[in-house]
C-alpha cells in the first residue's frame, strides 16, 4: 500500500535542496517505504520576471543589501555543510523565474524521472551556479535524466503547461502554504520545513506500522 508524499518546493530554494537530501537519507535506510514521491510546483518569486535578474540586484533588494544576504546565507551554507551538502553561492550569478523549471519537472513526472531532474536542477543552480531558467541549460537536464531532449526543447519554446504550474502553485498558496519545502503526506498531514533524516524515519515506520495494522484486520 503506498502513501502519496507530495514535495511542494522551488529548485532555487537551498531549504528545499537540504531537506531532500535529509529526506534521500531515509528513503534509502528504509527500502520498503511506502512512499509515491510527487513535485508539486511553489515560486518563491512569483513576480520575478521570465528572464530572471541579475543577483545581486535581486539580493540588494530582498534583504537590504550585501551584508544583509551574507548574513543569511552564511547560516545557510554552514548547515548545508552539517548536512552534508557544497552550496557555492559565489557562483550564482542570476536569479531565475523558476516557471520553466517547474514546468520540466512536470513532464519529467510523466515519464518517473522527477527524482533525476528534481537533483539536477538543485545541483546546476546550487553547485554549478547554472541559470535555470535558461532552455539550454534545462534541455541538456532533460538529456542527462533520459528524457526526449528534443521533445522538450520544443515544449519549452511553447506554453504547454504553463497554466496548469502556475494554477498548482496557486492552490499551494490557497492551501496555506507560505514557505517551503512543505510536505503533503498522503493528502492529509501537513509537515513543513527541512526536517531531520531521523523524523523521517520515524513518520516512515508509524506509515508501515498503520499499513501492517489494516492488513491485519
Amino acid at each position: 500500500m503506498t502513501t502519496t508524499l507530495d514535495i511542494i518546493s522551488d529548485p532555487i530554494c537551498p531549504w528545499c535542496y537540504i531537506g531532500k537530501v535529509k529526506l534521500d537519507r531515509a528513503l534509502e535506510a528504509r527500502p520498503d517505504h511506502p512512499f509515491d514521491i510527487r513535485w508539486t510546483p511553489f515560486q518563491l518569486n512569483p513576480e520575478m520576471p521570465r528572464e530572471g535578474m541579475d543577483r545581486t540586484a535581486y539580493l540588494e533588494k530582498k534583504f537590504g543589501g550585501p551584508d544583509g544576504a551574507r548574513q543569511v546565507y552564511g547560516r545557510i551554507e554552514s548547515i548545508a555543510l552539517d548536512a552534508g551538502l557544497d552550496i557555492d553561492f559565489s557562483r550564482i550569478s542570476r536569479t531565475p523565474n523558476t516557471l520553466d523549471a517547474h514546468r520540466l519537472l512536470r513532464w519529467a513526472g510523466v515519464e518517473g524521472r522527477q527524482p533525476m531532474v528534481a537533483n539536477q536542477l538543485f545541483h546546476r543552480y546550487f553547485k554549478l551556479g547554472q541559470d535555470i531558467s535558461d532552455p539550454a541549460v534545462l534541455i541538456d537536464v532533460a538529456k542527462t535524466a533520459g528524457l526526449d531532449a528534443p521533445a522538450i526543447a520544443r515544449l519549452l519554446a511553447g506554453d504547454a503547461d504553463l497554466a496548469e504550474v502556475q494554477s498548482e502553485d496557486t492552490k499551494a498558496r490557497e492551501m496555506g502554504v507560505t514557505g517551503v519545502p512543505t510536505f503533503l503526506i498522503g493528502g492529509k498531514y501537513v509537515v513543513t520545513g527541512a526536517q531531520e533524516t531521523e523524523t523521517w524515519g520515524r513518520i516512515i515506520d508509524e506509515l508501515i506500522e498503520k499499513t501492517k495494522e489494516l492488513m491485519a484486520q
